[in-house]
């Protein structure tokens, strides 16, 4: 494979080198109203015991919501989020962080609405994504040669996983930056990797290998997944325990089997016509 310098670069998979440990992430009498109505209102969640687990619910339940508290990205009304692991002095309560500090304690999220760089090509914006906070500058980060030679391999080695149409331009379709947004959140090696609706608008075939790779990082790099999808074919498939929110509430958790089977779920979310 021939890099943007033109140089000839071998795509390498990217080397675990993480601990055996993998965290969890919890919250405890968080609530969150707007104008008046309460959205999220969890009592005692856990997320994070299980490698890939699945949140599930209908509209409006809360779950994005959910989600961008655990990044301090929404301010809480009441309770915490704390972030456990073994390798760490102490629980980090994250509710107490700016969310600019997520991604420094392994806790990234990918975005539900597409966002992109429209002016930084593929390969930029994920040396963007790698770049030490102090260097987030482009004059800093596109003249270190550094950079771009510890990172070549991995970024490659994501690339030829996808068939983007121009790896060296710029992202066209909706699929290519749905993709791009979460690479760029797996160059970063999270311990808690928060999904909201990563295979929306992605061909079957995409979807599938992308849903393959994420379990494999799972797996290899002893990471927490947490999925927010409405495509339960994703869910049923990828997750080994499933949390079913309604109404701002977790209200049933348990194993896919047990979750898809529940009346509660079938009444609120499923219908009775549901496989």
């Amino acid at each position: 494979m021939v890099d943007s310098l033109g140089n000839t670069a071998s795509a390498k998979e990217p080397v675990n080198d993480r601990p055996s440990s993998r965290p969890t992430v919890r919250v405890q009498g968080a609530a969150k109203s707007f104008s008046g109505r309460v959205v999220v209102d969890v009592d005692d969640l856990t997320l994070g015991e299980h490698p890939i687990e699945g949140l599930i619910g209908p509209n409006g339940a809360g779950k994005t919501t959910l989600m961008r508290m655990i990044t301090h990205a929404i301010s809480l009304d009441k309770g915490t989020v704390t972030l456990s692991a073994d390798d760490r002095a102490g629980p980090v309560v994250l509710s107490n962080l700016p969310t600019s500090q997520m991604a420094r304690h392994g806790v990234v999220k990918t975005n539900q609405v597409i966002t992109d760089f429209e002016q930084l090509t593929i390969l930029d914006s994920m040396l963007l994504s790698v770049a030490k906070h102090s260097n987030e500058r482009a004059y800093q980060i596109y003249d270190e040669q550094s950079l771009y030679d510890e990172y070549v391999d991995e970024i490659q080695w994501y690339l030829g996983q996808f068939d983007f149409e121009d790896p060296y331009g710029f992202a066209g379709s909706a699929g290519e930056k749905k993709l791009l947004d979460i690479i760029r959140c797996l160059l970063l090696k999270p311990r808690v990797l928060l999904l909201d609706e990563p295979t929306a608008g992605l061909p079957d075939d995409i979807r599938d290998h992308l849903m393959e790779l994420i379990k494999q990082k799972a797996a290899e790099e002893n990471m927490a997944v947490v999925i927010v999808e409405h495509d339960l074919h994703v869910i049923w498939s990828m997750c080994e325990y499933v949390h079913f929110m309604a109404e701002g509430n977790v209200v049933l958790q348990g194993e896919p089997a047990y979750i898809r089977d529940h009346e509660t779920v079938i009444e609120q979310y499923l219908g009775s016509g549901h496989v």
